[in-house]
């Protein structure tokens, strides 16, 4: 199984391109979107690959970055959804931007990715939301990948101003999924404030909720 690539970009094409590596000519396709940030031909470029074997194919898929990769292999385990059709989601929208919408359910906003109706974007909710909740959506200065679920550092932990381990969590989930820092607070604030909101539920509930009061 390939894993990734690294050698000389020697084509482009408007869905795929040719890397050389090694004497070996190998064509990858790529999201229509990721073109602007290739090289150009005759300098190295390093791909993550994802490799579908089918009955009567077998090919690469390439990727810029690891959370794209991620993100693909993710659509792929959905009941409908293909290789072309998970490159076409990619190609219209950043994996961050997807967990946000995939996480709080906003069928509107996928509905609006090329080839996505309404069953599909459905589908996308219910087979992935459990699996947005730890999809990694930023990297820190030191190369740490940072998700949803993962812990929140100290500073990041005081400039929270909450007082809840799960709000400082979801707080900070909500910061690496690109919201600003005043949107971040003022959901969780709504919900803390909130009479049905109960203090002890979970950081991944929480998350839920600030991301459907956000869309």
């Amino acid at each position: 199984m390939i894993a990734s690539l690294q050698g000389k970009l020697a084509h482009k094409g408007p869905d795929s391109l040719v890397l050389q590596v090694g004497g070996v000519g190998y064509e990858v396709f790529l999201p229509a979107s990721r073109h602007d940030r290739l090289p150009a031909v005759g300098e190295e470029l390093f791909l993550y690959i994802q490799t579908v074997v089918r009955e009567d194919s077998f090919n690469l898929y390439g990727f810029p970055d690891s959370r794209e990769k991620r993100m693909f292999q993710l659509l792929l385990g959905v009941s409908g959804v293909g290789p072309r059709l998970a490159m076409n989601i990619l190609a219209a929208a950043e994996p961050a931007a997807l967990s946000r919408a995939i996480i709080a359910g906003d069928i509107v906003f996928l509905k609006k990715l090329p080839g996505v109706g309404k069953k599909t974007a459905e589908r996308l909710c219910l087979e992935l939301g459990d699996k947005m909740e730890f999809f990694p959506t930023a990297t820190t200065d030191a190369g740490t990948v940072v998700g949803p679920g993962a812990a929140l550092s100290p500073s990041s932990a005081a400039a929270a101003d909450f007082n809840e381990p799960s709000f400082q969590d979801a707080y900070s989930a909500l910061l690496n999924l690109g919201y600003p820092a005043s949107q971040a607070r003022a959901a969780l604030e709504g919900l803390r404030s909130a009479a049905d909101v109960s203090l002890e539920l979970p950081v991944e509930e929480l998350l839920r909720q600030a991301l459907r009061s956000l869309a």
